[in-house]
Order: structure tokens, then sequence, then C-alpha cells
């Protein structure tokens, strides 16, 4: 295929648009709150705002790793963390009208705890802020190290999220070096074991992207192995080279083949499946999280889910408004006007410099 090939019909999309995608657009910009959705040009971002879903990055924006597919800043942060943004980004999302977020993070190989415990208080302060949204962390494998993994999940995310990418023969060409299938695969599994050991309710999700030179057989073997792996809900999408720095797009695949995948994948036994050359991790989240509980709870989901989402979609306005009130006027990083770090309440901030690994 010709790297200047034009993409197919069905990748195209309409530019975002509508109130509620502007008006969370400009809310955005006004607590300094930067979104994964807008900076990665997702397809998806007008659809996901119009149903109460974002995206955000915590830990800064330079990743340790430089896998061939991802446009992120690599580089070395050397231990920096800003331990305000757990409470900065709490609650500049708490007032937002979302009814579910997506917490991700670039991985800092360079922090001790990989950026679990950052990624935990955040969650935590939400929670405490918000109990009506849903939380999904989207996170690294952590080197493998799987106390921090069981840290992210102590925290109680209604979704653990951890993202295999490929198909394992690809791994090593389109991921970093320090990144692993097994390892992938191991992180899984102990964050579905650790939640079970809690009495958490949460889910298991993990996305492959294709595109990148695997075969359909590949495909159907990475399935079967995130299921074997306890993961409830996979979602599949075509990949799109951000630049010509990156890995090329090697095939686009057929609608009928991404149908197929999906097929498979819910006769494994994943709760939840999405499959198509526009889904990405967090496609329609929202709406997966509540077919999939359903789901598991009830052996099928009921017609009467759109109604479900308009109703906690209502419930988040009226939270975000009653936080927005209790909280006052925010400055810039979702702080109120006028509050300094020593005055915001007790939330186990450590100095940076306990979190950096040592050479």
């Amino acid at each position: 295929m010709s790297r200047f090939a034009p993409k197919p019909d069905w990748l195209r999309v309409r530019a975002p648009g509508g109130d509620t995608y502007h008006r969370l657009k400009q809310t955005f910009r006004e607590l300094d709150l930067h979104t994964v959705c807008e900076e990665a040009r997702c397809p998806n971002v007008g659809e996901c705002w119009r149903e109460g879903t974002a995206t955000v990055m915590l830990l800064g924006d330079t990743c340790t790793r430089g896998c061939r597919f991802c446009a992120v800043t690599t580089g070395d942060p050397r231990g920096a963390v800003d331990t305000r943004e757990p409470e900065h980004v709490a609650r500049a999302i708490a007032r937002l009208e979302l009814l579910y977020v997506v917490m991700t993070m670039v991985n800092r190989d360079d922090l001790l705890d990989g950026g679990a415990d950052h990624v935990g208080r955040t969650i935590t302060r939400l929670h405490g802020l918000r109990p009506d949204i849903l939380i999904e962390a989207l996170v690294g494998d952590f080197q493998g190290h799987l106390s921090a993994v069981d840290v992210v999940v102590d925290a109680g995310p209604d979704v653990f999220a951890h993202n295999v990418e490929t198909v394992r023969r690809l791994t090593r060409t389109v991921r970093d070096v320090r990144s692993s299938y097994d390892q992938t695969l191991a992180v899984l599994e102990r964050a579905r074991e650790r939640a079970a050991q809690k009495g958490l309710r949460m889910l298991t999700k993990s996305s492959v992207m294709v595109g990148l030179g695997e075969t359909d057989d590949e495909v159907l073997e990475t399935l079967r192995d995130l299921r074997e792996a306890g993961v409830d809900v996979v979602t599949l999408g075509q990949y799109l080279r951000p630049t010509q720095r990156h890995h090329e797009v090697l095939r686009f695949v057929e609608l009928a083949v991404f149908a197929d995948w999906e097929r498979e994948a819910l006769a494994m036994g994943f709760l939840y499946a999405a499959s198509g050359p526009l889904v990405r991790s967090s496609y329609k989240a929202g709406e997966v999280f509540l077919r999939t509980m359903l789901t598991r709870d009830l052996g099928e989901a009921p017609a009467g889910v759109a109604a479900m989402l308009d109703e906690r979609l209502e419930r988040a306005r009226r939270e975000a408004a009653r936080v927005s009130a209790e909280l006052g006027p925010a400055s810039p990083g979702g702080l109120p006007m006028g509050n300094e770090l020593g005055h915001l309440p007790p939330s186990g901030l450590v100095p940076a410099s306990s979190l950096v690994r040592r050479p």
C-alpha cells in the first residue's frame, strides 16, 4: 500500500459540533484542562462529549517510552510530578457535566511506582466530590510491578483498562521494548484478581489496533489471550498513522471483518465488544459500561439503556452545578480563586524527590 493512499470512505466523519460540545470545550479551556480527545484528534470527540464522556491525561505530557504508533512526546521527565494535580483535576472534572471520565496517563518509568499513587489519589478525590461519576483508569503496565496495579484498583475505578495494542508477533516492533505482551496480560489478570479480593464491582478492559501487519488469525489469538486473562470488555479499531515518522498503515480493514471479530469476541465470552474502523479505547464508554454491567447482572442488557444514559446525564448536570456552587469560582487548574496549596484539604501529598527512580 502506498503511504499516500487515500483513506476509505468509512474512515470519514463529520466535524464535531453542537451546543454540548462547544460548551464543554469552552469549560475545558477555562479550567486549563486538556483532553486526550482533542490532542489525539479522536474522530469520536463530538459524539463522546455529547454523551457526557471525556478523557484526560495525568502525570504530564512526556512519556518515558517510545512506541511507534503513538504521537505523545518521548523523553525523561526526571521525576517531575505536580503534586497538586490530583486535586486540580478532580475539582475541574467535578464541575463538568460528565457522566463518565477516562483518566489515562503517560508511562512514567522514572517513578518508583510508575505514577500509580498519583492516579489513585486523583480517582479517590474525584469520587469524593462526584460520587455519581463513572471513572475509567486507563493506565500503563508499571513495568510489571503488580503492587502498583493494586494501588490503582484499590482506589475504586469503575473500569480498569490497559491496552495490549497489537498482536504478540508485532509487539516488539510496534511497542516500546520495555512493553511486553505477556506483561500486559499479567497486569490485566492481576487487576481482575485484586478487584475480586476487595469485593469491587469493577470491569477490566483492553484495546487492539489493526492495520499494522497482523493477520486475522493473530487478532483472534489476541482476543483469546485477553479473555483467558479475564478481560470483560474489548475494543478493536483501525490504526491511523499520526505522522510519517510513525509506523505505516499496512491495510485498511474492511467493515465485514470488524463485524466478524465482534461476533467472535462475544462468542468467546466477553461481556461487551466494540469493533469498527473508528472505534477507540474509550468509544461510547458510558454506554459500554452500563450495557456490560447489566449483562453481567441480568444476563442481557435491556432496551432501556438509552433512557438510563439520559437519566445519568441529567444527574451529572445537577451534580456539576452543586459542586460548582460548593467550590466557588475556579481559576485555571480547577482550584478556587485565591486558594494556595497550603490551604487545600489534606491529600497525602509527597515530595517528588521521594518518587524518583534512581539508576
